[in-house]
């Protein structure tokens, strides 16, 4: 991966890879999901602390790590006994569904108590993984790694995926048995479906319906492969929950965005994971929403804007050119263009509260922490300085920002320094 983070806490759509298998996992009601740490686990362990199925999780240190065999050895405490069906999943695989997981387990069900499944892929380019090798009659024979294969071998285009499904009983009593003669010097969790086959245990091999499943990733550049893959499959959801997405190519949404029916999103947008958008909502072009953003139903944010940490209110409106950053907009504002709420300080952020139906006008600075009341204006320009607090219906213009009338109700559009559209 050319990092210094570890493989399965790079990013996809939002989240580590890691979260996206722990998810497969969970996705088939599990009793409880095993997650085998070596480099970088801290913080492994740290990230999955926030996972939604967190009670679930059970961590075991792989040290040394001595191949995937080896890391269902140091499971064997953990399992116990006699744990059932046991999945083994591989953290750098975020592409794989809760579907196909459970369709594998079904096959070992169907082949009966003492059965195997394997989860192997048809690839265009086999190259990197252990391939499968079947018989006259089709059947499964064994798994050979790559660095192991003889040339004949290497042209099969059928892969091992590395996921497997197992009876519980019968893998723990052959991973003692496992051994390191072979080209890497590493145990090989492969060579347990070689036993099942020596001892006369079905072993079944089920081709993905989709390879592209199937894909682990190993560079940067099979990163970004599968980051498209996840983000058409978010976007098709949004899309068919009703948000209008007009050109899904250069829209960017991050997993766990809620977006209302009806919300317009335009292109060149991005979408960070925990933002939350109402009904009827217009967002872009050019607009980047990043976590802790809410627009609520009927809210506009478009050209050029950024929010972070923010709430547009319902009917509020900031079109052009702006930074919300750590702002309440109240219903129904209109935040000009070319507007910046300075948030922070050089040591800390700070907020700003916009009142309901207020206009500030464009090229307005609001310098956090401060308030623009209800119904208040600023003029074109002005910088309302660290808690000026523009009270309700008032109009502040120049810089710093003075007010030149007091209370009582937004001026006319005429008579209205600040308006802008």
């Amino acid at each position: 991966m050319k990092s210094a983070r570890p493989k399965v806490m790079h990013e996809l759509c939002g989240r580590p890879l890691i979260s996206w298998v722990v998810d497969q996992a969970c996705a088939v009601d599990p009793k409880r999901v095993i997650v085998v740490i070596g480099h970088g686990g801290d913080a492994v362990r740290e990230h999955l602390a926030g996972h939604p199925e967190a009670d679930l999780l059970r961590f075991v240190v792989q040290e040394p790590r001595r191949g995937t065999g080896h890391a269902l050895q140091v499971c064997a405490e953990e399992l116990g006994e006699d744990p059932g069906e046991v999945i083994v999943l591989y953290g750098d695989m975020p592409l794989l569904t809760g579907e196909t997981i459970a369709d594998l387990a079904e096959y070992r069900d169907v082949a009966g108590d003492g059965a195997m499944a394997i989860l192997t892929s048809i690839a265009d380019d086999p190259h990197g993984y252990g391939r499968i090798v079947r018989g006259a009659d089709g059947a499964f024979e064994r798994i050979v790694e790559e660095a192991d294969c003889s040339d004949e071998e290497r042209e099969l285009a059928e892969v091992n995926t590395g996921v497997y499904a197992f009876p519980g009983r019968e893998l723990l009593a052959c991973l003692p048995r496992l051994g390191d003669a072979n080209a890497q010097g590493e145990l090989y969790l492969t060579d347990v479906a070689a036993m099942f086959v020596a001892e006369g245990r079905e072993v079944v091999a089920v081709a993905i319906a989709d390879p592209e499943e199937g894909s682990g990733i190993n560079t940067l550049a099979q990163l970004a492969e599968a980051r498209w893959t996840l983000q058409v499959r978010i976007l098709e959801e949004h899309l068919a929950n009703g948000v209008v997405i007009e050109d899904p190519a250069t829209t960017y949404i991050d997993h766990g965005v809620e977006i209302g029916a009806g919300t317009l999103v335009l292109p060149c947008t991005v979408i960070r994971s925990g933002v939350r958008i109402g009904s009827g909502c217009e967002v872009g072009p050019f607009t980047h929403l990043r976590a802790g953003t809410v627009l609520e139903d009927g809210a506009e944010v478009g050209n050029f804007t950024e929010c972070k940490q923010s709430v547009v209110g319902s009917g509020a409106k900031a079109k052009h050119l702006s930074y919300l950053g750590d702002a309440r907009i109240g219903a129904g504002s209109n935040i000009g263009a070319g507007t910046i709420f300075a948030n922070y300080d050089g040591r800390e952020k700070h907020s700003t509260e916009v009142g309901e139906g207020a206009f500030v006008g464009s090229g307005t600075i609001v310098v956090a922490p401060n308030t623009i009341g209800p119904g208040a204006t600023t003029g074109a320009g002005a910088v309302v300085t660290r808690g000026g607090g523009v009270g309700p219906g008032e109009v502040w213009v120049g810089v710093p920002a003075r007010p030149i009338r007091t209370g009582g109700t937004r001026p006319e559009a005429s008579e209205d320094p600040g308006e802008n559209d």
